[in-house]
């Protein structure tokens, strides 16, 4: 059985990620796809042309993730992690992002693909959140863990909000912002973009 087959059964003939049986078509999701089934999926024109960058991102169409991010096949996972990552400024994508779990290796996969084109900018120099989703000064995130704040006598709950904050230029990975009117430093990786 060629790997197309495989895809399609798996698939049962229909796109892995919005349920469409017209003009389908196998996708590699790389980076380094390896040529097997498990490195691809079966997605109809319309979404392979928004995923590959063909066409212009449509969010009313991808509330189809709802879904589709559910499913238990590793390369349909990261498409919509991926997709959903692609799309910071919809709240349901955000929250559906938050939700989704990954296994380990899953989520490293999905986060090396996770395309910074889009913004002209070097992947090495942008800030982002837990999720991958891009930061930008003046942006609110919200805390995903309660962080211990050296040097003051607070422990900064999970769920606070951090509202205007500022990206530390020289280092990705840090931001500051203002929590119980005290302006700190948060690594980027304990945040989510609200």
């Amino acid at each position: 059985m060629s790997v197309e087959q495989d895809v399609r059964g798996r698939a049962g003939n229909a796109c892995e990620c919005c349920g469409s049986t017209q003009s389908l078509a196998v996708l590699d999701v790389g980076p380094a796809a390896d040529g097997t089934a498990d490195a691809k999926i079966l997605a109809c024109s319309v979404c392979a042309d928004q995923i590959t960058g063909a066409a212009e991102m449509d969010p009313n169409h991808w509330h189809c993730l709802n879904d589709a991010a559910w499913s238990q096949v590793p390369a349909v996972q990261v498409t919509a992690y991926r997709l959903l990552a692609r799309m910071p400024d919809e709240s349901w994508a955000r929250e559906l992002l938050d939700m989704l779990y990954l296994e380990d290796e899953v989520l490293a996969w999905a986060k090396a693909g996770v395309d910074n084109s889009e913004t002209g900018e070097d992947a090495s120099a942008l800030h982002k959140d837990t999720h991958g989703a891009i930061l930008k000064s003046g942006d609110t995130v919200t805390l995903i863990k309660d962080l211990k704040v050296k040097g003051a006598s607070f422990t900064a709950k999970r769920g606070t909000a951090v509202r205007n904050i500022s990206l530390v230029a020289d280092n990705p990975a840090q931001i500051e912002g203002r929590v119980n009117d005290q302006r700190i430093v948060i690594l980027t990786e304990f945040v989510k973009k609200s």
